[in-house]
């Protein structure tokens, strides 16, 4: 999970690197969208900003959130209105990345995240590294 996790966030990040700085062939074909428009700036800020927290495993669940809503709604205002189905629409890159931040959201960041070093790692594979010695040490005797 933690590939895909890396792979989908550096991808939506360089979408919004794109439109904000015109790096990678820019938006659309060329250049940057201006600064503060509606909605196009903003989604390019939230991919960048969001993008970069996924890459990362930081807050990967919330930057999911916020990501997949982004998508959601550039399909529904943007594509849908020209037609019922992605692949006539052009919104297969946004169906695709909202529902890839969906199941980010429910399964979270994976190996490899940041989100582990900010947290006490009490886990499968804490335990899985102590001894028996030091299972029983911790272990709460059970008495009748």
């Amino acid at each position: 999970m933690g590939l895909f996790r890396i792979a989908v966030g550096l991808l939506f990040a360089c979408h919004g690197a794109a439109s904000l700085f015109g790096v990678l062939g820019g938006a659309m074909g060329g250049g940057t969208v201006p600064a503060g428009t509606w909605p196009g700036w903003y989604a390019a800020v939230i991919q960048l900003g969001a993008g970069g927290l996924v890459l990362l495993g930081l807050g990967t669940r919330s930057a999911a959130f916020l990501a997949s809503g982004s998508m959601a709604y550039a399909y529904f205002k943007v594509h849908q209105p020209e037609s019922l189905f992605p692949l006539q629409n052009g919104g297969e890159t946004a169906a695709l990345f909202a529902w890839a931040f969906v199941l980010l959201v429910f399964t979270g960041p994976g190996a490899l995240a940041l989100d582990g070093l900010f947290r006490g790692r009490v886990g499968a594979g804490a335990t899985a590294s102590r001894t028996d010695e030091e299972r029983e040490e911790q272990a709460t005797p059970v008495t009748a």
